[in-house]
């Protein structure tokens, strides 16, 4: 009998897992597998199950939000064998399920995650951790994981936003080094995000045009101080958009990239802090896991 591994956070979204879990559970059962189920009991908690048992399996179920996700891809990386990821997004904003077009629907989904596809898709590699769909500092970044999680539940896309304002009063910029392939840029920057998928904070297509999840490159975008109202109205203006007329907003591909700073800044992975850095090397390992959607031929330029 196959072996699966249901790893889950009771606490996504609005906990809605909670109604379906037995659904959710017999479903898995029908299909033939023994399932070993696990809440997740705190930060990490699902990296270190994966890493230490997730070879014992022939599937990893994930539920939860992309933080969840997150986790659980950490753990995989750590492992020889990998094993396919199947996601059943029950978070706020569920970036990265939008990129795999996963169904909204967690019955749907969950059938997804027991017979659908395998996706290989790259993996970003962030000094000694990894993460599956973005990197990113400065403003707006500290959004995702400084919004407590009973906000994020009762306004959904609008806690982003909102606790996002709060940090237009008082605009912090870092002084910064970026380097890729045969390129250096120098100066003051306001963000940055380095990123492998279509929707970011719940805003869609924030990365650009022509994403593919497994073409070995990550989307960048960078973004200058503006030193007045005019250009931070020429910033705003660009990135709703979306048409790059300014020279204050760097986009580009890159394969890797490394940051330096001469004091340390704080970076979120996937929506969740990522510690603070004076040096951060970013690469992108290319296919590294294999996720479980509808149709890989859905997986397409978007």
């Amino acid at each position: 009998m196959k072996r699966l591994l249901f790893v889950y956070n009771a606490h996504a979204g609005k906990a809605a897992i909670r109604t379906k879990l037995a659904d959710i559970i017999d479903m898995m059962v029908k299909y033939g597998y023994r399932v070993t189920s696990h809440p997740t009991q705190a930060s990490g908690d699902a990296t270190e199950l994966v890493e230490q048992e997730g070879g014992d399996y022939d599937l990893i179920v994930c539920s939860g939000g992309d933080g969840t996700l997150d986790e659980v891809v950490t753990g995989m990386m750590r492992l020889e064998a990998k094993k396919p990821i199947g996601y059943i997004p029950m978070g706020s904003t569920n970036d990265f399920a939008n990129s795999l077009r996963l169904p909204k629907n967690v019955l749907k989904s969950a059938e997804i995650a027991l017979t659908g596809q395998r996706f290989a898709c790259d993996v970003g590699q962030f000094n000694d951790n990894s993460f599956i769909y973005v990197a990113a500092f400065g403003i707006f970044t500290e959004v995702s994981y400084q919004t407590n999680q009973e906000l994020k539940n009762l306004l959904g896309h609008a806690a982003y936003i909102l606790q996002g304002a709060k940090s237009l009063l008082d605009i912090a910029a870092y002084e910064m080094r970026v380097e890729y392939e045969d390129t250096v840029l120098e100066g003051d920057f306001i963000f940055g995000m380095v990123t492998n998928s279509i929707s970011v904070g719940g805003f869609k297509k924030i990365a650009g045009k022509n994403v593919q999840l497994d073409d070995g490159v990550f989307e960048v975008t960078l973004i200058r101080r503006p030193k007045n109202p005019l250009e931070l109205n020429e910033i705003v203006t660009s990135l709703l958009s979306r048409v790059d007329n300014t020279e204050l907003i760097y986009s580009f591909k890159t394969s890797e990239i490394r940051f330096f700073t001469e004091w340390e800044i704080s970076w979120t992975l996937d929506g969740e802090y990522g510690g603070s850095h004076e040096q951060v090397i970013i690469k992108n390992w290319h296919r590294a896991i294999e996720i479980m959607v509808k149709g890989t031929e859905e997986i397409d330029l978007f």
